[in-house]
């Protein structure tokens, strides 16, 4: 698949906005934020819906016509992308009230807490299987991309969390430790999914065509120029050089932070060093992301000649 930028930094952005409201809703309601001022969790409810909101305006720029975005909420019932639609939008009144309940401590902040996590989980969740639900897609249509989506989210919302935090002078080690050890958890997530993803499997141009008794091979192309499912769909990478960009993700993303997290712990330089690691976290989640489309192949590949998707 053709990886858009728009669509790269839209997942990346707003994984990390609403990882940040997520952790930031379990901070009050498990206790561990109470000790915040109020300047210090309003800071970090905004830092998170910039990011959302970032996010959200960029994935609009994927759009043939931006003007006709409002459609994407007609289809609640179907679509996946109604419902991330729908969702996205209903958290930014809850968001709103909920930094009401944090600047005039209303009593009902804890049900504004609750409820912006569930509405940024779902909205995650949501965004996840749109890719998820194509069966046309055999690197996507797996229980491992929802899941995949949401720790994501968690760890570069986590990272950004503990670097806000670190500003204020409120770094928790016992929030670090959870940090990282979610980190190793989606690395090890990660790794099964390269392994599931090489192994050789799905439909091949055999089945796609009906000639399973024979070896089948494309003689026509069918047609003479460039056509839209060349360009979205027949994108090809040299398969050396997506394993290096592999590796490159996999020391950026994880290795790296994981590095500057462990270091965080001799107490100099905590908030340079996180700030650090989030950044090189999202440098690699955006390769994370352009590997995700660069990698997936469609089952109409195999009627353009490919042997197996």
């Amino acid at each position: 698949m053709h990886p858009a930028f728009s669509v790269l930094i839209f997942t990346v952005t707003s994984g990390a906005g609403y990882g940040l409201l997520a952790w930031l809703g379990a901070g009050q309601l498990l206790g561990y934020t109470q000790g915040y001022i109020v300047a210090q969790q309003l800071s970090l409810g905004v830092i998170a819906m910039v990011l959302v909101s970032i996010g959200l305006a960029s994935s609009t720029m994927h759009l043939a016509s931006p003007k006709n975005a409002w459609r994407s909420f007609s289809r609640f019932r179907t679509s996946w992308l109604s419902r991330e639609a729908v969702f996205a939008i209903l958290l930014y009144p809850v968001a709103a009230l909920y930094a009401a309940a944090i600047f005039l401590q209303w009593h009902s902040i804890n049900l504004l807490a609750g409820l912006s996590i569930i509405l940024a989980l779902v909205t995650l969740f949501t965004t996840s299987m749109i890719y998820a639900s194509l069966k046309t897609i055999r690197q996507w249509n797996t229980p491992m991309v929802p899941a995949l989506f949401m720790a994501y989210a968690l760890i570069s919302g986590g990272s950004l969390f503990l670097a806000v935090n670190s500003f204020f002078g409120a770094l928790n080690s016992q929030l670090l430790a959870v940090v990282m050890g979610l980190v190793l958890i989606t690395l090890a997530l990660k790794l099964v999914y390269f392994f599931w993803q090489g192994k050789p499997q799905g439909a091949t141009i055999q089945t796609a065509t009906g000639f399973s008794q024979a070896s089948v091979r494309l003689l026509d192309a069918g047609h003479s120029a460039p056509t839209f499912l060349n360009r979205e769909f027949g994108y090809q990478v040299a398969a050396d050089l997506l394993l290096r960009l592999r590796i490159v993700m996999t020391l950026v993303t994880f290795i790296v932070p994981l590095g500057l997290f462990y270091w965080v712990f001799d107490g100099a330089g905590r908030t340079e060093l996180l700030a650090v690691a989030w950044f090189a976290m999202m440098a690699g989640l955006l390769l994370e992301r352009w590997l995700f489309f660069a990698e997936a192949r469609h089952v109409v590949r195999l009627y353009q000649g490919e042997q197996r998707t």
